[in-house]
């Protein structure tokens, strides 16, 4: 009679070849779950799939993107509500609606086909000027735009708002035209000197926030907004003083900018493109190099995220926070100085930075508060500036329109919740995306 297994009364012992066999079973199972199936040549998806995939994700290209078509779009809809003429065919648009359809059509198409060749190109354009023109003028809206986005998008950057970009454009276009008109230089050493003097101007007028939130801990949107008003009253105050008003005019206006002082135009006296464009371009790469290749800008973007941190990591964040606006200042000072050193104008008025600092801030939230970001945000405004006075001109559409544009676009860039919801775009990218933006801001 056999032994039975005390443990197992009712079956019998098994074999060591049996048992062998069943744990060699079990960890076959084992494997098959827990490896990943490699899939099949016929189950692969093609490069052209996942490049569609990748760009209907959330991720910043395609954002962008599509907060520039939702702004057009709402656009299209504010120019056919504002037009008396067509919405009266929407009254019988049960009717007749072919009548509704053609009229917004021929509207928003004739609107956007005129800011397209105000900004960039007129294929009906005759002659060279003629041709460049609108290139031209998106570039000379650019230049001063780069500046004042580069000096709110670095005060980003390092944990500050800088709200004073408007203040600090006019102080730099004060001292910038001062030195244009008053100090007797030849070319080349004059306009360097006036250059300068407009950066130095936006310098000081940065580093008073700035040591106020260093040493006190006052609040910089609070200073630099009350500074704005500083800076405008002075402006007003000094274009009417003597020996800087126009002894030959009655109105408020400055001495016009000597010519040694002025920028040079880069495609001769018939486009009013200036070599600001360049200097735009150079401060773009500098302030790109501040803060990804050097020490003050890692320190810089470390008070920004932590201050705490970087104060227990020996990093001087008083120092930073008075460096970062000296730095934001000087920048947006370069940006007032564009206006009378270029060929917007050519001496003091109240009105003569017009608002190139408070859309400094649009800039540099389309951007990302990214230097090259900047940039290119700077030149769609611009753009849309140029395109805008010939969509006035010729479709009659109110340039006020193009200031709705630019709000809507940063709206929804602001917004990338909404615009993944309207677009339906993949979750796991737009939630990668707001967490940047969060990093970013």
């Amino acid at each position: 009679m056999s032994s039975v297994n005390p443990g197992s009364p009712d079956k019998e012992p098994a074999t060591e070849a049996q048992a062998a066999q069943t744990a060699l079973g079990n960890t076959e199972q084992t494997e098959s779950a827990t490896t990943p199936k490699q899939p099949t040549p016929e189950g692969r998806p093609t490069l052209g799939r996942l490049f569609l995939d990748n760009l209907w994700a959330a991720n910043t290209f395609t954002v962008t993107l599509l907060s520039l078509v939702l702004a057009m779009v709402v656009g299209a809809i504010l120019m056919i509500v504002s037009d008396p003429e067509v919405l009266a065919t929407y009254s019988y648009i049960t009717a007749r609606p072919t009548d509704a359809l053609n009229a917004s059509w021929t509207l928003v198409s004739e609107a956007y086909g005129n800011l397209f060749k105000g900004a960039v190109l007129d294929p009906d354009a005759v002659g060279f000027n003629a041709a460049l023109s609108p290139i031209s003028e998106t570039l000379t809206y650019t230049a001063p735009l780069v500046f004042t986005g580069l000096s709110v998008a670095l005060a980003f950057r390092g944990g500050l708002f800088n709200i004073g970009a408007q203040g600090q454009a006019i102080m730099g276009v004060i001292l910038a035209a001062l030195a244009g008109f008053l100090l007797p230089l030849p070319p080349g050493l004059h306009l360097l000197v006036a250059v300068l003097a407009g950066a130095l101007g936006g310098a000081i007028w940065g580093f008073i926030p700035g040591i106020l939130k260093a040493r006190t801990g006052a609040h910089e949107v609070i200073n630099t907004i009350m500074l704005n008003y500083v800076a405008v009253y002075f402006l007003t105050w000094i274009i009417v003083q003597n020996g800087v008003q126009d002894p030959n005019r009655a109105d408020a206006i400055s001495k016009t900018v000597d010519t040694s002082a002025q920028l040079p135009r880069l495609l001769g006296d018939g486009l009013r493109v200036h070599a600001g464009i360049i200097l735009a371009v150079l401060a773009t790469a500098a302030v790109a190099w501040l803060l990804n290749r050097s020490t003050l800008g890692f320190e810089l973007r470390a008070v920004g995220a932590n201050p705490d941190a970087s104060r227990t990591a020996g990093i001087s964040v008083t120092k930073t926070y008075i460096l970062i606006m000296v730095f934001a200042g000087a920048l947006a000072g370069l940006g007032g100085s564009q206006m009378v050193l270029g060929t917007t104008a050519s001496a003091l008025t109240p009105l003569v930075v017009a608002q190139i600092g408070f859309d400094g801030i649009l800039v540099a939230l389309l951007g990302r508060v990214k230097p090259w970001g900047v940039a290119l945000a700077a030149l769609l405004f611009g753009a849309l500036q140029a395109g805008g006075n010939r969509m006035q001109s010729y479709s009659g559409i109110s340039l006020e329109l193009v200031t709705v544009l630019q709000a809507l676009i940063v709206i929804f860039i602001a917004a990338p919740a909404l615009v993944k919801a309207i677009f339906q775009l993949r979750a796991a990218r737009a939630a990668r995306l707001q967490t940047s933006l969060a990093k970013g801001w």
